[in-house]
């Protein structure tokens, strides 16, 4: 039983040792961008041993964030092996309680058979010495019979596998954890990369609309050029200008389609499956979390520390299991049932038996198991306190990057309004005539860069939004709320 015990705590302790480890951990944004969900049916493929893939629809599928984060969550394998995992626990658990519960089987049974009583070596004329002719009995005996029967077993006190079953019972809260705390971890990986897929598709937006101007500038410069107002410098940089433009719109809409790729990856869907994001990038103030609320919400919702806390119990139910060996056991067995001629006369036979059973000379033995329960039991204890402080740590982090990412937000968008004004003034002259197209090409490089700035850490102030609710536990089912919408 103590080895059970033991068996039981380290199954349970492997199959759930991940989230701890992963939660503890900030997910790092990927460079992979946008979602989609299927809408038009297309038969699946379907390789050996019933395995189906999923096709493209051929046809782009609208997407919100919502919508990609519910087929993360559908989809997502990590989070499905959760969920088998969580089912073998459970069905785990139900074989432990099989063991206080009482076992009955009931049987029954009809047959026909012949019997050759001379070829057992019974000789008829061994019976003329009681008296009895032998031509009175026949050699060859056919006989009929039918039986009913019903067994019981029943514990009637075994303390360590009651200790047992409620680890186990544990051992179930723990693998709901490890689903839940891996939902937490899909929901956040799937809405920042739907945000990079928004943040890509606004590089593009800039983009595009860089090119149209520098596509303007360029002809106005080569308009004064051949009128003989303008000089051939101004041509070739306004050129230079539109070419660079160019090509970062090239790389931006390269990014995108990589990042489509892998989110399709990240939910689950066919890579080649097209997608239109239906959302924009969010932006919404984020009003000021306490700090000891925030660690009071993360203490009693961040699944990785309930997961561990549920391991402890699991620890020290098995650790009792193995204290309690030392006890004796008592059970009963039971057994009564019919049997007779099928067609004659039937008779009841029964037996009852009870088992005591005592350990002797088992001390080693026990003393071992107890020692590596205690051990497991203290690992488990550090093991919190230390993911305690580490909690506090991240949840401090995450206040940090998002008081800092919003007020950078709000200077990337004065350095947008400055650029473009200084765009506009330079425009201005250049056409005037009063100065040639080099402040021009400038400003546009200032605007790009500066356009760029407030795409990048509007992403990053929804991504720290998003690993403050993360930390602090509640990221599967505030995600909106921390991002605004």
């Amino acid at each position: 039983m103590g080895a059970l015990a033991l068996a039981c705590l380290a199954a349970t302790t492997a199959l759930c040792q991940s989230p701890a480890q992963s939660a503890a951990q900030s997910p790092a944004p990927s460079t992979s961008s946008l979602p989609s969900a299927p809408t038009p049916h297309v038969a699946p493929l379907k390789l050996a041993g019933d395995v189906v893939v999923e096709q493209g629809t051929g046809q782009p599928m609208p997407l919100s964030l919502d919508d990609a984060v519910e087929l993360g969550l559908k989809h997502n394998l990590q989070l499905n092996l959760a969920r088998q995992n969580q089912h073998l626990v459970h069905g785990e658990v139900l074989t432990v309680a099989n063991n206080l519960l009482p076992s009955l089987t009931a049987k029954a049974s009809t047959g026909t058979q012949e019997i050759n009583l001379a070829a057992m070596g019974f000789k008829p004329t061994s019976l003329e010495s009681f008296g009895i002719s032998p031509s009175q009995f026949k050699t060859i005996v056919k006989v009929s019979t039918t039986s009913a029967e019903l067994d019981m077993n029943q514990q009637l006190f075994n303390v360590p596998a009651y200790y047992l079953y409620r680890a186990a019972q544990k051992a179930d809260r723990v693998a709901s954890m490890t689903e839940l705390n891996q939902e937490g971890a899909v929901t956040i990986d799937v809405a920042s990369q739907y945000l990079l897929a928004l943040a890509d598709a606004s590089e593009i937006e800039n983009a595009q609309a860089l090119v149209k101007a520098d596509e303007v500038a360029f002809q106005q410069a080569d308009d004064s050029h051949n009128h003989g107002v303008g000089t051939n410098l101004d041509v070739l940089r306004a050129r230079v200008q539109l070419q660079t433009e160019q090509q970062v719109l090239i790389s931006a809409q390269d990014t995108f389609s990589k990042d489509k790729i892998a989110l399709n990856r990240m939910m689950g869907i066919p890579a080649d499956q097209e997608l239109t994001l239906t959302d924009k990038a969010p932006y919404n103030e984020f009003s000021e979390l306490p700090l000891d609320e925030a660690k009071r919400i993360a203490y009693s919702r961040r699944k990785d520390l309930l997961s561990l806390e549920a391991q402890l119990e699991v620890a020290e139910r098995a650790g009792k299991a193995v204290k309690f060996e030392r006890l004796p056991s008592l059970s009963f067995n039971g057994h009564y049932g019919v049997i007779g001629e099928t067609t004659g006369m039937y008779h009841g036979d029964f037996s009852a038996q009870g088992k005591l059973s005592v350990p002797i000379f088992e001390e080693g033995q026990l003393r071992g198991e107890n020692e590596v329960a205690g051990a497991q039991t203290d690992a488990l204890r550090e093991q919190i306190a230390s993911l305690r402080i580490t909690i506090e740590e991240q949840i401090r982090t995450a206040m940090l990057d998002v008081d800092s990412s919003a007020q950078l937000v709000k200077v990337a968008r004065s350095n947008v309004d400055l650029a473009s004004e200084e765009l506009d003034q330079a425009s201005q002259r250049f056409t005037a005539g009063v100065d040639d197209n080099l402040a021009v090409v400038r400003a546009q490089a200032a605007l790009a860069q500066a356009q760029t700035q407030l795409i990048s850490t509007l992403y990053q102030y929804n991504v720290s939004k998003l690993m403050l609710a993360r930390n602090t536990g509640v990221v599967e089912s505030q995600y909106k709320t921390y991002l605004g919408l």
